[in-house]
């Protein structure tokens, strides 16, 4: 409909400044959030604990069961009793998320989110079934949050963009992002250390393997590096192929209305 002269029209938005790929990924997340609490709720803790078992990163279940989907779907899922987790996982990949997907792109972004938190996983599951070879059993207990694709998105914006100014929260302490990067990596390799008698229910090894993977993903020169720009020269050169088998196709081709065709 054609506005009136004189009369601007307004386009009213709630994105709220949010890239596709970030906001995909957080609709998920949240989705899968509230089927958990709806299974804790009306199915109890047992059927909740099943769906853990099922689908968060349970290393015995990925090694000895072959559950192979469970270092993809551990990263939807996240304790129902604690909100401030899921919801602070989702903050930090609103804040820093979308920074990295204007610069990549919706595709190359969920990859790198996606190979992160697996990474991370990954990782976790081999830390975790190592006493297998000391004559203790592996771990049984499941690992669950987004926590490794954010600490991997961290590590890419201090990559990205290392001087940029970061303010901690509640704090009036301000820091480049390289810095706020390396006082996390500090935390999260101490922390362990420092609690190991009362422990905090707090995956750290996941939290430093999607770092780990990040950063060797970025760095140049590192064989991940390499992997990525060979995926990237095989696709240019496929899309490349596949538009000169078009032009060459069609290009002896009339209009199909020449009649249309003026000067």
């Amino acid at each position: 409909m054609a506005s009136r002269s004189g009369i601007k029209n307004y386009r009213v938005s709630f994105n709220f400044y949010i890239t596709p790929g970030v906001q995909w990924l957080i609709i998920t997340t949240f989705a899968v959030f509230f089927l958990q609490v709806l299974v804790r709720v009306f199915s109890g803790p047992v059927a909740h604990h099943q769906l853990l078992t099922w689908f968060g990163l349970v290393p015995a279940g990925v090694v000895s069961g072959l559950r192979i989907w469970q270092p993809f779907t551990y990263l939807f899922f996240h304790d129902p009793d604690d909100f401030l987790h899921v919801f602070f996982n989702m903050l930090m990949l609103w804040m820093f998320g979308r920074e990295l997907e204007l610069v990549w792109g919706k595709s190359r972004f969920i990859r790198y989110y996606f190979l992160t938190g697996v990474g991370a996983g990954l990782i976790e599951v081999f830390v975790k079934t190592i006493p297998v070879f000391f004559g203790h059993p592996a771990s049984y207990v499941p690992t669950i949050g987004a926590s490794g694709a954010i600490f991997g998105i961290f590590a890419a914006c201090a990559i990205l963009f290392p001087d940029r100014q970061v303010g901690i929260m509640f704090l009036p302490v301000r820091m480049t992002m390289r810095s706020f990067v390396l006082l996390l990596a500090g935390l999260e390799f101490f922390l362990p250390l420092i609690l190991r008698s009362a422990g905090d229910n707090v995956s750290h090894i996941c939290h430093l393997g999607g770092m780990l993977v990040g950063y060797v993903y970025l760095r140049r020169g590192s064989f991940l590096y390499n992997v990525r720009n060979t995926v990237s020269d095989w696709q240019l050169k496929r899309n490349r192929k596949r538009f000169d088998v078009y032009i060459n196709k069609h290009k002896k081709e009339p209009p199909s209305r020449p009649d249309n065709w003026v000067n």
